[in-house]
């Protein structure tokens, strides 16, 4: 079993840090933790105060693993078959493991975490339970249908084993042992196998002499001890218990018992007490609707300060997190309690619960969603705690908004006799504004808080920016001018550009503070179509505005005629005159983009009117020329017209406006 040994020098530095720890203990305390481990089976677990590591024993993986105070792994210890008593030095130098399957105990250093000797117990001896008291490690050994204790006396230059300590033929399986400091020569001992069996022994002269026993068929309750801790003193001792709701207390002058520590719960399986007298008791449960827990008790309190549930690590319930015996561990300053869990599908986790002898608060906290600047609002909550609360009780009141991006504190609200408590408020500013609520705690409760957000009303300003459904040319300069009217503080606006088919989308083009008339300008070169927006990020008493204008761009587009063999000036434009053998050959170039095609369309002049002739789509090079032959057979004496043009969408892409070219005119002759 585990014994909680420090020497003097140790508990002076525990006892020391332990106070720089509560007088810097500024903020909320450290939450409870849980993290996965890396064994197959649980054996035992012991808590290193000095280094700050736990070990636990794996006996089907054969190792010892160890964590930091986080379950960080920091190391393993290998080649250790069954591993599983734990046993920690006065001096916390040296865990001692219980080696069964080599018959020894195993010494490993704590600081380096490699092992400094082996300790044979003999053959067959099966060693499973270790505890430090009389000077001497002591173990409990045998297996089923026979058990004993013996010692191992380290004092002296030459290792002495002593077995067959109880001669009373009392125990049916290796026993489970545990001391304390408090009592250095009281050793405890007690049976997971056949009938409910405890003992008590004297170690002060070398040898077990039996001071207590308790056993038999109609000893206590008729069951198994699960797990048993002696209370720091060692006049008590707690024991854990398969057959009820409870556990019982006994004392250890002649095993009578004292009281029970009640539990909604059967199955109790693993029972620590801390040095400061804490005692946690943990379940193991099968049932659909229960949480493995650990209840934790002030001693000799029949309430539990405390409950912690376990759950697995989707929140699931009892079937997948199983409390098993061996699994509790107080660190040696009684400020956190470890806990070994693991579920159906043989996943461990290591559990931390801090502040263990403190009941847990709750806070809520409760604003309006929405209310009006410069109005008063009022929030509301409650503060709970299982001991209640001192009158008086206080909460800090914290208004986080964007004049106060740091908080600004409030005056504190007070607790009333049920809990609740109410605050009213005037946000000074607007947009979401945070209300924090703080209990600071104490000696037996743990500190909490909540918040809750209110949305704050602002005044919403104008802001436009000019130019929205304008055309331009290709690669035109064209200033855009932002408008921003009347604000509380914030005067600056950012102007951003989302130009078709460049694949960047929205991007930043210039930031700055309006003008005296409110005004923000910048100029672009336009190239294909642009949105550009003008972003307010609001302030206190203004909220947040965005306006857009969307401008498009033409394309360049030219379209030349060859194969003529004359040209004339007809009605103010020039005519290209083709003979009826010959095939026009007409160019067009047009700004290039992947994939673009252009547009041919054909005019001809009959009855007083230019009348369409049809059209035809011509994909573009990569460089943006289309290079279109004009066939057939070629009618004389009519006038003709041609033109080129970009098509949005039509000419397979979106990223300009429609464009059209100019028209060239021809005929053909004989």
């Amino acid at each position: 079993m585990r014994v909680r040994s420090i020497s003097a020098v140790t508990a002076l530095a525990v006892a020391l840090s332990s106070g720089a720890l509560i007088g810097s203990a500024a903020g909320p305390a450290v939450a409870d933790s849980s993290a996965a481990l890396p064994i197959t089976s649980s054996g035992d677990i012991i808590v290193d105060g000095v280094h700050q590591r736990v070990f636990i024993s794996d006996p089907s993986g054969g190792k010892v693993v160890a964590t930091d105070y986080n379950g960080t792994v920091i190391g393993t210890i290998t080649s250790l078959p069954q591993a599983d008593g734990l046993e920690l030095s006065a001096d916390s130098a040296t865990v001692y493991v219980a080696v069964p399957g080599t018959d020894e105990i195993v010494a490993i250093d704590t600081a380096t975490l490699t092992e400094t000797g082996r300790y044979a117990t003999g053959d067959g001896t099966d060693p499973q339970h270790l505890a430090l008291a009389g000077g001497k490690l002591w173990f409990g050994y045998g297996s089923v249908g026979h058990g004993n204790i013996g010692s191992l006396d380290l004092s002296g230059g030459q290792t002495q084993v002593s077995l067959a300590q109880e001669a009373e033929g009392t125990w049916n399986d290796a026993p489970l042992l545990d001391s304390v400091p408090g009592a250095p020569d009281t050793l405890a001992a007690g049976s997971r196998q056949y009938y409910f069996t405890l003992g008590i022994y004297d170690v002060s002269s070398g040898t077990a002499g039996r001071t207590a026993f308790l056993g038999g068929q109609d000893a206590a309750i008729g069951n198994t001890a699960e797990d048993l801790a002696l209370t720091p003193d060692g006049t008590e001792l707690v024991v854990a218990t398969t057959a009820g709701d409870f556990q019982q207390v006994f004392r250890t002058s002649d095993l009578s018992e004292t009281i029970r520590y009640p539990s909604s719960y059967w199955e109790q399986r693993s029972v620590d007490v801390a040095p400061d007298g804490l005692v946690a008791v943990g379940t193991d449960t099968y049932a659909s609707f229960d949480l493995p827990h650990v209840s934790i008790y002030k001693p000799g309190s029949t309430a539990p300060r405390r409950t912690a549930n376990f759950t697995d690590e989707q929140g699931g319930v009892a079937q997948e997190a199983l409390l098993d015996h061996g699994d509790l561990a107080f660190a040696p300053d009684s400020s956190r309690l470890f806990a070994v869990t693991h579920g159906l599908s043989n996943r461990y986790r290591l559990r931390v619960v801090t502040d263990p002898s403190k009941a847990v608060t709750t806070v809520t906290a409760n604003a309006p969603a929405t209310a009006d600047r410069a109005k008063s609002l009022t929030v509301s909550g409650k503060v709970t705690n299982t001991l209640g609360l001192p009158a008086g009780t206080t909460v800090a009141v914290t208004r986080t908004d964007l004049e106060s991006p740091n908080g600004k504190a409030l005056p504190a609200a007070t607790v009333k006799a049920d809990g609740t408590f109410s605050f009213t408020d005037i946000p000074p500013a607007g947009g979401k504004v945070t209300y924090k609520v703080s209990y600071a705690g104490g000696a037996d409760r743990t500190a909490a808080s909540a918040s809750d957000t209110v949305e704050v009303s602002r005044n919403s300003p104008t802001l436009t920016v000019n130019k929205n459904g304008n055309l331009y040319a290709y690669a035109s300069n064209v200033t855009f001018t932002a408008h921003l009217g009347t604000t509380y503080k914030n005067r600056t606006l950012s102007l951003y550009a989302d130009t078709a088919g460049d694949g960047k989308g929205k991007y930043l083009v210039k930031t700055g503070t309006v003008n005296s008339g409110g005004n923000l300008s910048v100029t672009l070169t336009l190239k294909r179509d642009t949105t550009v927006s003008a972003s307010f990020s609001g302030d206190a008493r203004t909220a947040p505005k965005t306006a857009t204008s969307w401008v498009g761009a033409k394309v360049r587009v030219s379209l030349s005629l060859s194969r003529y063999y004359k040209t004339a000036t007809v009605n103010g434009h020039t005519k290209y005159y083709f003979r009826k053998t010959t095939n026009p050959l007409l160019t067009t170039t047009m700004t290039a983009y992947p994939g673009r095609s252009q547009r041919l369309e054909f005019q001809i002049y009959s009855a007083g009117a230019w009348r369409s002739a049809g059209s035809q789509y011509f994909k573009l090079d990569s460089t943006g020329k289309s290079v279109v032959e004009l066939g057939g057979t070629h009618q004389t004496g009519y006038s003709m017209r041609v033109r080129s043009s970009y098509i949005n969408n039509s000419s397979n892409d979106t990223v300009n406006s429609t464009t059209h070219g100019s028209w060239k005119y021809f005929t053909f002759t004989s």
